[in-house]
């Protein structure tokens, strides 16, 4: 945000200050207000506030089809996007240090997932071996890429992200430069 304009930086090019009103490559600013900004893209309004992760999508061919996700680090140079499992709304951190998708049982339940029906495991984490669950979510969704059947182990222990790690991660090849990066889907 720069006062009440925007500063879009879209497909990786150079950024640029929009006003509410304005469009860029395609990109309508409809308003701003504090550290938040509505966009416009293809007809559908999404809000985006500063320090969150923007996801743009690219080289599609229709709803579901998409084959390009690029995401900006936020704070302390992690990668935030939202996403959905199964259809339901979630937040994930990339990390490209764990096994699967990876998620307390809390955030199972928001998910609407039946992790108590998966297969018990033990599990290794930075405050010791606890006991989980691994399941297998039918789909993960990032902006308009989506993909199926991929693993992912929940912990009884509370966790502050929801991290989206390698069983998502290698469906894609990743791309980083810099704060940005791009994964690109393997067909």
């Amino acid at each position: 945000m720069l006062g009440s304009r925007a500063l879009l930086i879209v497909n990786g090019g150079a950024p640029k200050s929009v006003a509410p009103g304005e469009s860029h490559q395609g990109v309508k600013v409809v308003s701003t207000a504090g550290d938040q900004a509505v966009l416009e893209l293809s007809g559908k309004r999404h809000t985006v506030r500063v320090g969150d992760a923007p996801v743009s999508v690219g080289a599609g061919g229709g709803a579901g089809k998409g084959s390009r996700i690029v995401l900006t680090a936020g704070t302390g140079g992690h990668f935030f996007t939202p996403g959905q499992i199964n259809g339901r709304a979630v937040q994930f951190m990339v990390d490209t240090g764990a096994t699967g998708v990876a998620m307390s049982a809390a955030d199972a339940e928001r998910a609407g997932i039946n992790y108590k029906g998966g297969q018990p495991v033990q599990m290794s984490t930075a405050n010791g071996v606890t006991q989980g669950f691994r399941v297998k979510l039918g789909s993960v969704r990032v902006g308009d890429v989506e993909v199926y059947d991929i693993d992912a182990v929940v912990s009884p222990q509370p966790m502050p992200y929801m991290l989206l790690g390698n069983s998502f991660l290698t469906r894609f090849q990743m791309i980083r430069e810099n704060d940005q990066m791009t994964l690109v889907k393997r067909f």
